[in-house]
């Protein structure tokens, strides 16, 4: 039965009339990126995992994709690091085979064909037996932990249960009914047992005796998730450009020239539910400045943001503004500083999850009841940016921090209201928090203009010491970010597309045989030259079929050559908007490519 072919959730195939609009967006971006004096550079897909993790928090650290390295590696590392790293299970493990071995060795001896319950449970008191168990208990305390207390408290723990898993053996080795003479005569005893034994049921009488231990054990080299993780998987595909550009900037300071304008282009992924305007893979288009502290940067990427989606034809649309150093400072007057990143990770769902949601988050994360009541007025800040900005003076005046961050934003908006914006307006938003560790001043957030039902479409912010984790100290940063898959969907559902974008072709010729194709052919070849993106029809099938492909591709012109043009040296253009159509010279094609 066919395969039925399906992607996984979260990605899109694209269309050609989708590729167009798509591009069409990215042009008019990197054209701006370019007008401002950006740069374009590019980074890898993936990274190393230690890159990424831990730079956007532990939510963000959820959604990072993990790639588990392949092939040859991949085996090499699950049989070498991994089981080497082995846990209180796979020890268990090996002791019951390295006890009931013995046990088998002492029938061995002893030579019986069968061995009843009784017999079994009379060798396993045996002082022969005894010692063997203690001293491959002190074999694997030895290869598993290195500090003596807590080697010696393995020990203790599991002498305590030895009689109950001495009697596991006793029950497992009952269980098979070897016949041990027909054993004995044909190869070693314990190989041909365990060959024949099934893995499951040494795993159900082990967990028995791990259930018993498991945690009661500290400092061991335990096989957990997270340390399989970082054995398999070192690499992990990008989660945003930010990162990936700050570790550029530090592997390639020597050769940049600072303040660094940089713009990228690029795909990024991330592990989350996929829902209307949220995709597992999506395309970031950023522009960040580095290595300058001057707020006139925050400045011209306003500007920057209006001019976009200005020339975009997406008017009205609000750019958020917040300070990393104000959010710092209520969480300071309210008390909860401690608590800064659980604060403002709530605070930042405002939006989804509305007032009484992230109070109640808040008290989850340890925040008062009497610190969640102070920062009630956030909620509920209104009026112009002055007014706002006099309000959070007012709140703010006992935090220099919160309080630098107030003059910061005052700064920001006098310098915008001065220079004045195209189409886009400029608002405070005090719960904007965007739940990033990095940022560090100025936050931005740009939502679509009101009635479409979309979050935000842009953001970003400054980073004053981004660098500082791959050993670039001091080197301040700010950027921003457009949301292209967001942009799309609401110029798609505004009609902001240019009417023509997806028009792939100006000019199709009919074929109608192979000389008169090869006539179209020289023709093209000339309409090419010139930019005009022309074609022929690849067969001679029935003029309505070929008709029809040049109405689906939306093709505006339509030329015709049959036995009578390549008699007269010429052609026929039909245009298939309004249904007129002209004879043109072959010797004076440029009469039809000056009417383009």
């Amino acid at each position: 039965m066919a395969q039925k072919p399906s992607i996984p959730k979260g990605t899109r195939d694209f269309s050609p009339s989708e590729v167009y609009k798509r591009n069409y967006i990215f042009d008019v971006v990197k054209k701006h990126f370019q007008t401002f004096g950006f740069q374009p550079i590019e980074t890898p897909s993936f990274e190393n995992s230690d890159t990424l993790m831990g730079k956007y928090g532990d939510e963000g650290d959820r959604l990072i994709f993990k790639i588990i390295d392949s092939g040859n590696i991949y085996e090499k590392k699950l049989s070498e690091d991994v089981e080497n790293a082995i846990s209180i299970f796979v020890a268990l493990t090996y002791i019951f085979r390295d006890v009931t071995t013995a046990i088998l060795e002492d029938i061995d001896r002893y030579n019986l064909e069968f061995a009843t319950r009784e017999e079994l449970y009379e060798i396993i008191k045996g002082k022969n037996l005894l010692k063997h168990y203690d001293n491959k208990l002190e074999e694997w305390g030895h290869f598993l932990i290195d500090d003596y207390k807590y080697r010696i408290a393995f020990t203790d723990k599991l002498n305590a249960y030895r009689e109950v898993f001495l009697s596991n053996c006793v029950e497992f080795i009952y269980g098979r009914g070897i016949d041990f003479k027909q054993v004995r005569d044909k190869s070693d005893l314990s190989e041909h047992y365990f060959k024949w034994a099934d893995r499951h049921v040494v795993k159900q009488f082990t967990t028995d005796i791990f259930g018993k231990i498991e945690g009661e054990i500290p400092n061991i080299n335990k096989l957990t998730s997270d340390l399989l993780v970082k054995k398999i998987s070192e690499k992990a595909l990008r989660y945003d450009l930010t990162v990936p550009f700050a570790r550029y900037v530090v592997m390639h300071q020597n050769e940049i020239d600072f303040p660094f304008k940089r713009y990228q282009i690029q795909p990024v992924w991330r592990a989350d539910r996929p829902q209307k305007g949220r995709f597992r893979e999506f395309y970031q288009c950023d522009a960040d400045v580095v290595g300058a502290n001057s707020l006139l940067q925050e400045v011209e990427l306003i500007q920057l943001y209006d001019a976009v989606f200005t020339d975009l034809g997406l008017k009205g649309t609000t750019i958020k503004l917040n300070n990393r150093k104000i959010l710092s400072g209520i969480a300071e007057v309210i008390g909860a500083k401690h608590l800064l990143v659980a604060f403002t990770v709530a605070l930042d769902k405002l939006d989804k999850i509305g007032e009484e949601g992230v109070k109640k988050e808040m008290l989850e994360k340890g925040i008062s009841e009497q610190a969640i009541q102070k920062a009630t007025p956030l909620f509920s800040l209104s009026g112009s940016n002055s007014e706002q900005l006099l309000q959070l003076k007012e709140l703010l005046k006992d935090s220099e921090e919160g309080s630098k961050g107030v003059q910061e934003l005052d700064y920001i908006i006098s310098s915008i209201e001065e220079l004045g914006l195209q189409s886009a307006n400029l608002s405070i938003d005090v719960t904007l928090a965007r739940g990033l560790n990095y940022y560090t001043g100025a936050i931005f957030e740009v939502s679509a203009p009101d009635g479409v039902n979309m979050g935000s479409i842009g953001g970003g912010g400054r980073y004053d010491d981004l660098t500082g984790v791959f050993g670039l100290k001091d080197m301040s940063g700010v950027g921003i970010s457009f949301g292209l898959d967001r942009i799309y969907i609401v110029l798609e559902e505004l009609g902001l597309f240019p009417s023509a974008i997806d028009q792939s072709l100006d000019v199709l010729c009919v074929n109608f045989g192979d000389r008169e194709a090869l006539f179209a052919l020289k023709l093209v070849r000339e309409l090419r030259k010139s930019g005009i993106k022309a074609d022929v029809y690849p067969s001679s099938v029935k003029m309505q079929k070929q008709m029809k492909y040049a109405n689906n591709r939306k093709v505006p012109f339509v030329i015709l050559i049959g036995e009578q043009e390549l008699e007269s040296n010429s052609f026929v253009v039909k245009n298939m908007k309004e249904g007129s159509q002209g004879t043109y010279s072959l010797d004076k094609v440029e009469e039809f490519i000056n009417s383009f």
